[in-house]
């Protein structure tokens, strides 16, 4: 490929990561973000940890820094599910060894900046874009909307630029431009468990801890400095919800209720909980996702999706080796490239897109149902016996860099399966037989 001079829109995770695969191909790359620089700031409160598995470490590899990353995340192996009036309980996530990796969003984009920028990559903070020329890969910068611009020409633009994309939203106004946007009504505020006195882990390490409660959650992921970056989920209307809890004591009473075991734990948790902003989640599809040769969209801008899965940032950081495999398959024709990215990438996000979406109300509800546990542990069994024959949804979609679209399609026939062995009679004391793995092949 010819050297050319690129624009990225967002210096977050994808941004960041997408300006090292283009400075190691040679072109000049500069990255453009309204906001100030983020090793500069204390982080915002609105962060959850972020879940690293094997579609993002295939991208660090790529460009040689998953042993660099690996140093700032600890490896989860299992859920440790939190329910009121029983001992925890433990949920392996895969396979022996198998484990998805907790990392603090901040110091991941921190650490990102930090490489890019030893690499080459110019960054621009503080200079938010205001106007996209698609055709000339032309845009322009300002302190506000009426404000003197600055005007930049690139060969190519990049937006990296999130769910609420500047460049995304100029493509919009093109003619036979798709364009939908979802937000459930469940919100998520930020808490903190603190290091015990010694800085160590008050609660298992390398577990993902979850408190489902049905319509809302807690959710618990370990930081290196021993503490945990909590997440709770909640509606934000309703008999328990977001808009009742408005004072100290509703706040105190909400946890002393439903997360007994954890309400000491919590650091702060009334400063915390009304400190901390209460955010919203969104689904934003859209295509196409490229101009020509000129425009493309990459991760949340062209796809956002709601964080139950775990795939956000490893959905987007899959965007970035596709796109880069493609490249080294089509060279320098950046149109073929661009058309061939977005028809491979489309299908796939919008299948995580849903497979996002309920895994909300598995976290949440069925958690703690003994029928569904019942039903997960059949299948681990018989994927253990017949590894050729069933791999677990959660597996293909986190353990895997097979397509997010072939796990939503073989995800619902196991679950039509499913259904019909949790229909045998006596399922409870028979489900590691003979009889209940002769009847699921015969499905299969």
């Amino acid at each position: 490929m010819k050297n050319r001079d690129i624009a990225i829109i967002g210096s977050g995770l994808v941004g960041s990561l997408l300006s090292i695969y283009l400075i190691k191909k040679g072109h000049k790359v500069t990255v453009f973000d309204r906001r100030p620089d983020i090793r500069t700031i204390q982080f915002s409160g609105r962060s959850i940890n972020l879940a690293m598995s094997n579609r993002g470490w295939n991208a660090l590899h790529a460009v040689g820094l998953e042993e660099e990353i690996k140093k700032i995340a600890i490896p989860l192996y299992q859920r440790a599910m939190h329910v009121n009036d029983q001992p925890v309980y433990f949920q392996k996530y895969g396979k022996e060894g198998e484990a998805i990796w907790s990392i603090s969003r901040g110091v991941l984009n921190r650490r990102m900046i930090d490489l890019a920028e030893a690499a080459g990559v110019k960054f621009k903070f503080n200079e938010k874009v205001w106007d996209v020329n698609l055709p000339e890969a032309k845009i322009y910068t300002g302190e506000t909307e009426k404000s003197e611009w600055k005007a930049y020409t690139f060969d190519h633009i990049f937006g990296c630029d999130g769910a609420f994309s500047r460049v995304r939203h100029k493509m919009q106004r093109r003619s036979r431009f798709d364009y939908s946007q979802d937000f459930i009504d469940v919100g998520y505020k930020e808490l903190t468990i603190a290091p015990d006195e010694n800085g160590n882990h008050k609660l298992d390490k390398n577990s993902f801890h979850i408190w489902p409660r049905g319509k809302f959650m807690l959710i618990a992921m370990p930081n290196l400095d021993g503490s945990f970056t909590c997440t709770l989920f909640l509606p934000f209307e309703g008999d328990v919800s977001f808009e009742t809890l408005t004072t100290e004591e509703k706040a105190k009473d909400f946890f002393k209720e439903y997360f007994p075991n954890v309400r000491k734990e919590i650091e702060d948790l009334t400063k915390d909980f009304f400190k901390n902003p209460t955010s919203a989640m969104v689904t934003m599809k859209c295509f196409p996702w490229t101009y020509w040769d000129k425009v493309a969209l990459v991760g949340d801008s062209a796809h956002a999706i709601v964080p139950f899965y775990g795939q956000g940032m490893n959905a987007g950081f899959e965007d970035i080796f596709v796109l880069n495999q493609l490249m080294e398959e089509l060279g320098d024709d950046w149109e073929a490239v661009f058309k061939a990215y977005e028809k491979e990438r489309k299908p796939n996000t919008d299948a995580i897109a849903e497979l996002s979406y309920r895994n909300f109300i598995e976290m949440s509800k069925k958690t703690a149902d003994p029928n569904f546990l019942l039903q997960k542990k059949i299948e681990k069994h018989f994927a253990k016996n017949h590894p050729d024959k069933w791999i677990p949804v959660y597996s293909r979609v986190t353990f895997s860099d097979k397509p997010y679209s072939d796990a939503l399609h073989i995800g619902d026939e196991q679950e039509r399966i499913m259904k019909e062995i949790m229909k045998i009679p006596d399922i409870e004391s028979k489900w590691d037989s003979k009889e209940v793995e002769e009847k699921i092949l015969s499905y299969l």
